[in-house]
């Protein structure tokens, strides 16, 4: 199968649904063999399972990034499916409880980072040796527009995405001379079971949202995979510790 990613080996976390979902499909489209982690093990291996259906070369592994020991046996697997890592997705996160912050409940605001920063933290860990073993590879992180500025009610979440950009900047400029490209892709209100729901827990968010978005609308989790498509590939060859938006514009103003 020729594509952008013809032959790379893959690797997406938080692969079940949403943005992972998306760019799983992505990926399989130009060529990747792929890996998709999940906590969700019916939803994950559904995935799978149409992943193959149109011919890709897919498999699912039950992961869950707030053990360390599952994101080694994760990415050991991998490398055991596949033969090698050429790109990682780190995407698995949760958005958290919206609260003010003087109200927002210390084992909440624990759980979200644990997820969200710890767990990239793991997998990077993880990851990098393999590829810089083999002399390159390219990783993306899931940052947000949260990582570049806030939003009441968030803490945690704006708390944990910042850190996932400075993650990302620090293993960028740690491993640039070996060949490993680590960026992250910055979704805007993107039109996911996650952000259904925040609109459960704040209604009229999505609404709000799409009002003052200068394309006045939410995104697409395929629009966002099509970003992490071009990050992967080596037409972004000279672009590391970048923080692509996705967002319509929200963060322009």
């Amino acid at each position: 199968m020729a594509g952008q990613l013809g032959g790379k080996a893959v690797l997406i976390t938080g692969g079940a649904s949403g943005i992972g979902k998306a760019a799983a499909a992505a990926c399989a489209r130009e060529g990747a063999r792929i890996v998709i982690a999940d906590v969700s093990e019916s939803a994950g291996r559904e995935v799978v399972e149409k992943l193959r259906a149109n011919g890709a070369d897919a498999h699912f592994v039950h992961a869950d990034v707030t053990r360390a020991a599952d994101v080694t046996a994760l990415v050991e697997r991998t490398v055991a499916l596949l033969g090698r890592l050429d790109c990682a997705f780190n995407n698995a996160g949760i958005e958290g409880a919206v609260a003010p912050l003087a109200d927002y409940p210390e084992d909440a605001f624990a759980r979200v980072l644990e997820v969200n920063v710890l767990g990239v933290y793991r997998c990077l860990k993880a990851e990098l040796p393999v590829m810089l073993r083999q002399g390159g590879g390219a990783i993306v992180n899931t940052a947000s527009v949260a990582g570049l500025i806030g939003a009441a009610g968030l803490s945690a979440y704006i708390a944990s995405k910042h850190a996932v950009l400075g993650l990302t900047k620090v293993a960028a400029l740690e491993n640039a001379r070996e060949r490993v490209r680590v960026n992250a892709v910055c979704p805007g209100v993107i039109q996911t079971p996650m952000l259904d729901r925040l609109e459960e827990k704040a209604s009229g968010l999505v609404a709000g949202v799409s009002a003052v978005t200068p394309m006045g609308r939410v995104g697409t989790p395929e629009e966002v995979a099509e970003a992490v498509v071009w990050l992967f590939s080596d037409a972004a060859s000279f672009v590391t510790g970048h923080a692509l938006t996705v967002d319509g514009g929200y963060v322009v103003p």
